[in-house]
């Protein structure tokens, strides 16, 4: 049975820079990389940001930048440098040569007090870098900056976020899908950021003293701080077991440079012995062979807003699944008190998040379907919630079942791709069940009304 909505795609936008205003094109979908020569590269950007790191305290890796083709155009990519085995620390960068709050703000408590009560840490580390990148060459940042801004915040697929999507993409693109809303959600969330710019500029007067620039909302306009916010955003790594004030960092040869994927189990963890930001294999590499590092449990619609990026085999992958019991049912009162004491905490208001893989419904969801599905009373306190409970008899399944067919082949119909008609297909061949033996009428007929959203 297809539970899940067929999977989103990223479209790959018109490149950009990421701290100014550019122009659009039309949007293709990224495919497979291979490898490129490096002749092809764009630019010599790459091997001047690794000079830099080098002349600058990175010691020998594991890995070596290298220029793959995406649709025709160059993506350069983390890939290993000699053969790996599963233990190999192939991938270490110096803290100092990392991008921090407290080493913006040289102060924990600060870095902590600003994150905390007015701007996220995303906001505060783009404002920073886009103060640094107006001092040019004089920056110590410049040569990182400069990469960021040829990256153009660009993921491994070759995609970008949908907040840098034009709205009538976003709209076009994603059509049926809830994370139009999402979208929408984090720029308004970056709207608001942006309002708050100013305060942060007088809080933190000490580290702002050395820009002889104007104030930020006078120097940068919304969507300037939206373009760089997304390019920040997209390579962003959440380090573990640190000072809050550590946990969001930039790390150079990190994202979007390194491939995430949801299936890996390498993380870029930060070692206090030797005070760097490293990255162990987690399988054995052949040289020039793309290095993945783990993404954390996200579904594949964060993973697209945050990053640019789609896993195909994310094991994290959810669609939720909202479904009501109407107060206007007879039998409301009832119900809500058959899952008080059997529900196992279920309300009569209740979010399901729907899987992939073997079983894909969640356990409680056919129960609950029965249950606001009852039309007698008898029926409502035949429902069972516990392990192995099964259907009442053939016309309520045919009738949850029929109920949850029909929600979700509208929730596909909403999406315009043809890669969809699949889905759909698969959705409307399911069989409602048997019919109801009492009446023979339709399985959905006389039911009581349920919400499905």
């Amino acid at each position: 049975m297809v539970a899940l909505e067929a999977q989103l795609r990223p479209c790959a936008l018109p490149r950009r820079q990421c701290f100014r205003r550019y122009r659009t094109a039309s949007a293709h979908r990224p495919r497979r990389c291979t490898p490129a020569a490096a002749a092809e590269s764009p630019t010599s950007a790459p091997s001047r940001f690794v000079q830099w790191l080098q002349e600058n305290g990175l010691p020998e890796q594991g890995v070596r930048l290298e220029t793959l083709q995406r649709d025709g155009a160059p993506l350069d990519t983390v890939v290993a440098s000699r053969p790996a085995l599963p233990g190999d620390v192939v991938l270490r960068v110096p803290d100092r040569l990392v991008v921090t709050l407290d080493r913006i703000f040289h102060s924990a408590s600060l870095a902590e007090l600003l994150t905390t009560s007015k701007l996220s840490e995303l906001a505060c580390l783009t404002l920073y870098l886009a103060y640094e990148k107006k001092r040019g060459t004089a920056s110590f940042w410049h040569p990182f900056i400069k990469e960021l801004d040829r990256l153009r915040g660009k993921g491994q697929q070759g995609a970008r976020s949908p907040i840098l999507w034009e709205p009538w993409q976003v709209e076009q693109y994603l059509a049926g899908s809830p994370l139009v809303a999402q979208v929408n959600e984090r720029m308004k969330g970056i709207d608001r950021e942006y309002a708050e710019l100013d305060t942060v500029w007088f809080m933190a007067g000490s580290l702002f003293n050395q820009y002889p620039y104007d104030i930020p909302t006078e120097q940068f306009t919304p969507e300037v701080f939206r373009q760089a916010f997304a390019a920040v955003q997209s390579c962003v790594v959440h380090l573990q077991g640190v000072p809050l004030s550590q946990r969001f960092a930039l790390v150079p040869l990190g994202p979007p440079l390194l491939t995430y994927s949801s299936t890996a189990s390498a993380m870029l963890r930060y070692d206090p012995t030797s005070r760097e930001v490293q990255l162990a294999a987690d399988r054995a590499y052949r040289p020039g062979e793309p290095v993945l590092a783990w993404c954390g449990p996200q579904p594949n619609s964060r993973l697209l807003l945050n990053y640019g990026i789609v896993d195909e085999a994310n094991p994290y992958d959810r669609l939720p699944l909202e479904a009501i019991i109407p107060a206007s049912d007879p039998l409301y009162s009832l119900k809500r008190g058959r899952l008080a004491e059997q529900g196992g905490g279920l309300a009569t208001q209740q979010l399901f998040q729907l899987s992939r893989g073997a079983t894909p419904l969640p356990a409680p969801l056919f129960p609950f379907l029965r249950l606001a599905l009852a039309r007698t009373p008898r029926d409502v306190w035949a429902v069972e919630f516990g392990p192995g409970a099964g259907p009442l008899d053939g016309g309520s399944e045919a009738r949850a079942l029929g109920t949850l067919r029909t929600r979700l082949a509208a929730r596909l119909a909403r999406y315009p791709a043809p890669i969809l008609r699949a889905a759909l297909a698969q959705i409307e061949a399911l069989p409602f069940g048997q019919r109801d033996t009492q009446g023979g009428e339709d399985p959905g007929a006389g039911a009581p009304a349920l919400i499905l959203d």
